[in-house]
């Protein structure tokens, strides 16, 4: 018997094998739950049916989150596949590549607009479709980065896309807490995924806060998943609202130089 035996998990945004999604979908599924997993497009088709056949998932569905279409078409199959949905995991984000590096005040309009929509909106989109088939509760998670709250070089929109599914989160989790649904995020240190690699300096962020972290070491999918377990789980079942650093202790510094610099 696993944590999660018995329910089922919902997981918008497998992209590949390095994706943080296929992270938590590999822990979910680990600890008993039957998994249905979605996608962005049809090119990353040939890698995502693949990875669901090592988790003997059978529900894989293409969806546009943007569309809001597509989503009910996917909650509706989920419905008359499972009947019901535990366990919600949003690992969505999108930005056109220009509006991510250079100076923060050339931001496109289109560009801000796409980048809310996607990566932040679409929570609530999710979240209101899953709710009625949370009958018995339930779980549901966004994956979110510090630079929500202060500065990183070169994150522009997405910055202020994620600081917005930061505060969705809150508002969430007061709105469907009568209804026994948790809902968290967990802000991540930086992972080399498909959706991060077009964040300018990303392998300088991993390097740097690897040797600026209290931990002084990388995050990774993994230790993501581990987490989302925990939230997915009766061992969070008093948790609401949070968001959970994943980072090695990095957003707890104020001063990021070592100690030996200082005291040099």
């Amino acid at each position: 018997m696993g944590l999660l035996t018995g329910k089922v998990a919902l997981i918008f945004g497998v992209a590949n094998k390095n994706s943080i999604a296929w992270g938590i979908a590999k822990a979910l599924h680990a600890q008993g739950a039957t998994v249905a997993l979605s996608y962005a497009g049809t090119m990353l088709e040939k890698r995502v049916f693949p990875l669901a056949q090592e988790i003997d998932c059978d529900f894989v569905e293409q969806c546009d989150v943007t569309d809001d279409a597509q989503l009910d078409e996917v909650f509706d199959k989920v419905r008359e596949r499972f009947g019901r949905v535990d366990i919600l995991v949003h690992a969505v984000a999108f930005a056109e590549r220009d509006d991510l590096g250079g100076r923060f005040v050339d931001i496109s309009r289109d560009g801000f607009k796409l980048a809310l929509d996607i990566s932040a909106y679409s929570l609530i989109a999710m979240a209101k479709r899953a709710a009625p088939l949370m009958t018995a509760g339930g779980s549901i998670m966004s994956m979110t980065y510090y630079a929500a709250e202060k500065v990183m070089p070169s994150y522009n929109v997405m910055a202020v896309a994620k600081s917005a599914l930061e505060t969705i989160t809150r508002y969430l989790a007061l709105d469907l807490g009568e209804q026994g649904v948790r809902v968290n995020a967990i802000s991540a240190g930086p992972i080399k995924t498909l959706s991060a690699a077009g964040v300018p300096g990303l392998r300088t962020f991993i390097k740097y806060a690897e040797s600026a972290s209290p931990l002084k070491r990388s995050v990774s999918q993994d230790d993501v998943a581990d987490t989302a377990v925990y939230l997915a789980s009766d061992l969070s079942k008093m948790v609401t609202g949070e968001i959970i650093h994943v980072d090695a202790g990095y957003h707890v510094l104020g001063l990021t130089a070592s100690r030996d610099e200082i005291d040099g």
